[in-house]
C-alpha cells in the first residue's frame, strides 16, 4: 500500500445520538462538515461542536484526520491498519467514511499523540 497523508483538522467536533425518528436540524447542513447516519435504531450526527442539537446523548471533544484521496475502492485494510496504530498507542477512533475517503476521528486531547503514533508508523501527517 502506498504510504498515505493524512490531514489534520482541529476543529472540535461533536457526534450526537439522536432518536431514528427525528428530523435532521437545518443547522446541521448548514455546517462546513457534517455526517449523518440513520438507522431503525438511531440517528447519528457528527458536526462541529458549535451546532447545538438537542440529542439524547452527545459526546464532544473530537477532532478529525482526514486521508487524503480520492481512494480507490480496490484498495483493502486502509482503516485497519490507521485503527490498528492507534489502538496500539491506546487512542480509541470513531471513523467516518465517504466515496472519496475516510475520516478518522480522535478525541482532541489524544490528537498529539494518535498524530505522533501514525507519523512514526510512517504516515505522513499534514
Amino acid at each position: 500500500m502506498p504510504i498515505l497523508t493524512l490531514k489534520r483538522h482541529n476543529a472540535e467536533l461533536t457526534i450526537h445520538r439522536l432518536a431514528p425518528s427525528v428530523q435532521i436540524p437545518p443547522s446541521v447542513l448548514t455546517a462546513t462538515f457534517f455526517s449523518i447516519t440513520r438507522t431503525p435504531d438511531e440517528l447519528s450526527i457528527v458536526c462541529p461542536s458549535n451546532v447545538m442539537l438537542n440529542a439524547v446523548k452527545s459526546e464532544p471533544g473530537w477532532c478529525s484526520l482526514e486521508v487524503l484521496g480520492p481512494l480507490d475502492f480496490s484498495l483493502t485494510g486502509i482503516l485497519a491498519e490507521l485503527s490498528g496504530c492507534l489502538a496500539a498507542s491506546g487512542i480509541s477512533i470513531f471513523a467516518i467514511s465517504t466515496f472519496d475517503t475516510d475520516y478518522i476521528l480522535i478525541k482532541a486531547t489524544d490528537l498529539e499523540k494518535g498524530c505522533q503514533a501514525l507519523s512514526a508508523a510512517g504516515y505522513k501527517i499534514i
